[in-house]
């Protein structure tokens, strides 16, 4: 066998693992052991940082469902970054309205700028989006895996709007990176990936991990996963501590928000090697498995890389073409499971007639990754409605 066609298997296995890669996550999981350790009393003080960039218009709501949660020990801190002369007044002495003199354009950035300005020492810190809207209980679940030992979770994000086909597809594709990537790697014996929000950590934890960098742009939740999961910390995930995040209702916000994304994989997916290096000097599960997941590229491009090797195979090597298929069969029914498995709005299911329309604006996405943080810094979201 020459050199060409090795490679091209080479090429095809590094592609091709990724459509079996949920299974492969599933089949561990079955062999997972959750923690045998007992729950504390205590009620932990905590930090909600609430970033919003140059839009503040749903604050309020966030607030409202802040105050709202079935826990007293906790203060707000709505970080306001270039929102110009925005007025944010509120009642309540747990909210703290910060509003930084310069702008800081970075999610870091206006974390440790509530970090330097908390009103006390608190235990722990959750991050929040100014559009997300927090369920009753969410800090009380977050208590549960603390409580257990654990000094990083990441809650679920659920869909707060549904209003548009796009809304339900960015909807499902959640639904689908919860379940595997959340639920399963985490009972699998490795760590849940951050989503951004809906995250919480010890405070010191934090600081170890961020404090000594300045991450620009999108991607500031991929390199706190790598520096936890580095220290061969484990990122639990808390099913019930549930978050209400805003879907991406039209293909401005779409284009715009994966192609941010799409540059934040390109920009940070080698960390995963390290990580799968550290898994094997270390003979961490954690780390290994987690680098590998963190190595798989956005759903669209593996899909069309795929696409693409079976159209390929079909003429230069046809006895190929069956494991392909098989792949593609195995991937579908995986991301049907996870559907069927999570409580799923029949809105999703009927927009999945539109997936090749969606998969269509990733592309525009991916043309347009190159300079997405030059663009825009944040979602500007056009949903006002609450849940």
């Amino acid at each position: 066998m020459t050199v060409l066609p090795i490679l091209w298997i080479i090429f095809q296995l590094i592609i091709g693992y990724n459509l079996v890669l949920p299974l492969i996550i599933y089949v561990f999981s079955a062999f997972g052991r959750s923690r045998n350790i007992p729950i504390s009393n205590t009620s932990a003080d905590y930090a909600i940082i609430v970033t919003a960039y140059e839009q503040v218009t749903h604050i309020p709501a966030v607030i409202t469902s802040i105050l709202s949660l079935n826990y007293q020990n906790y203060l707000v801190y709505i970080v306001a970054d270039n929102c110009g002369s925005a007025e944010l007044n509120f009642t309540d002495d747990r909210v703290i309205v910060l509003q930084p003199e310069t702008t800081l354009a970075g999610n870091t950035r206006s974390h440790f700028y509530a970090i330097k300005n908390f009103a006390r020492a608190h235990d722990r810190l959750t991050i929040i989006d100014s559009d997300n809207i927090l369920d009753a209980e969410y800090l009380n679940e977050l208590n549960k895996l603390f409580d257990q030992g654990y000094i990083a979770v990441q809650g679920l994000r659920d869909a707060k709007n549904l209003d548009t086909t796009y809304a339900c597809l960015d909807a499902a594709r959640d639904i689908y990176y919860h379940f595997y990537d959340g639920k399963l790697l985490f009972k699998a014996g490795s760590s849940a990936t951050l989503a951004g929000s809906g995250m919480a950590f010890t405070k010191q934890l934090y600081i170890d991990c961020l404090g000594h960098r300045d991450v620009v742009g999108a991607g500031f939740d991929k390199v706190l996963q790598a520096e936890i999961v580095g220290r061969n910390t484990r990122i639990a995930f808390a099913e019930k501590a549930i978050v209400y995040d805003e879907k991406t209702s039209h293909t401005d916000q779409l284009v715009n928000q994966r192609s941010r994304w799409i540059n934040t994989w390109f920009k940070y997916f080698s960390l995963g090697f390290s990580l799968i290096a550290k898994g094997i000097s270390n003979f961490s599960w954690n780390q290994f498995l987690f680098g590998l997941v963190l190595l798989r590229p956005p759903l669209f491009i593996f899909l069309f890389l795929s696409a693409g090797c079976l159209l390929v195979d079909i003429f230069a090597s046809p006895g190929e073409v069956i494991f392909w298929v098989t792949g593609f069969i195995l991937f579908i029914g995986g991301f049907g499971f996870a559907l069927l498995s999570s409580d799923t709005d029949k809105r999703i299911y009927r927009s999945l007639v539109n997936i090749p329309k969606f998969m269509f604006f990733q592309v525009l996405s991916l043309l347009k990754a190159r300079k997405a943080n030059e663009r825009s810094v944040a979602t500007k979201h056009h949903y006002t409605a609450g849940r």
